[in-house]
């Protein structure tokens, strides 16, 4: 009833509030909240801003998609395939970082985290990166195996979406590619302790030097706490910005018995 109060006392929410197509509380109440924001000033009193005063209006920010379509003909059975075709063509345009991706997580409290990381190698087995085991995200993907990729390449105008379950990859996978990493790549995975609070970059230069002194023309251990991981997909999706922002979309899903591969297209 304070609400509705309220907004008599408003010409413009009074307006709204006599019009007969607008009698119901529901629908004063949308209203309010899509055009004012309500200050609470104490108990039983608020306080109306306009809603444009601090917004950042990026509405105008926008571009059309033309580069391409995405039909079934030109699709792939096995989306793993379709992967590696549209990870050639963005290789070939020259898209910096075209292995990043971002991994979505979810902890055992329902929390979402993101972060980007890079794909190393992948197979018809799954995507496969490598971080620190005491990380916030391998935390998290302990907590909850079902995590999310996506790869964003704007230039071609495309993403693809990969929703799988993540497991590490063994000990020798995790060596042989520890041993492939520069040598100061090795040293700083020993002394980052990934995702948890240093007092100062200084710190972390100052160990990272340490670590070069002492290791000096030897080679750098494979440390226990870090390792690789590979999520495999149950589904995938394949982007493809059109005009008009009628988009196509492909969604591929594996059977979980057979392990058989299926394609729908979704409307964008």
């Amino acid at each position: 009833m304070r609400l509705l109060t309220y907004a008599k006392k408003n010409k413009k929410i009074a307006k709204f509030f006599l019009g007969s197509e607008h009698r119901e509380p529901l629908g004063i109440f949308t209203w309010i909240v899509a055009n004012y924001r309500l200050e609470c000033l104490g108990r039983g009193h608020v306080k109306n801003r306009s809603i444009e005063e601090n917004v950042v209006d990026l509405s105008q920010f926008r571009r059309d998609y033309l580069k391409g379509g995405l039909s079934r003909s030109d699709l792939e059975k096995d989306p793993v395939v379709q992967f590696s075709q549209w990870f050639e063509q963005a290789q070939k345009t020259d898209i910096p970082d075209s292995t990043a991706m971002t991994l979505a997580t979810v902890s055992a409290k329902g929390w979402p985290s993101q972060r980007t990381v890079l794909l190393k190698y992948y197979d018809g087995d799954g995507f496969v990166f490598f971080t620190n085991y005491s990380s916030r995200k391998a935390i998290e993907m302990k907590e909850n195996q079902h995590v999310s990729l996506i790869f964003v390449w704007l230039d071609l105008e495309r993403q693809v979406i990969v929703n799988g379950l993540v497991e590490k990859v063994s000990a020798a996978e995790s060596a042989k590619y520890f041993m492939s990493r520069p040598k100061e790549s090795q040293m700083a995975a020993w002394v980052s302790s990934q995702s948890h609070p240093v007092s100062s970059r200084q710190m972390l230069m100052q160990k990272f030097q340490e670590m070069k002194t002492k290791i000096g023309e030897g080679k750098v251990p494979i440390p226990s706490f870090w390792g690789g991981y590979r999520v495999q997909p149950v589904e995938i999706e394949f982007w493809q910005g059109r005009k008009n922002r009628l988009h196509d979309r492909f969604l591929y899903t594996k059977n979980a018995s057979s392990g058989i591969w299926s394609s729908e297209r979704l409307a964008p």
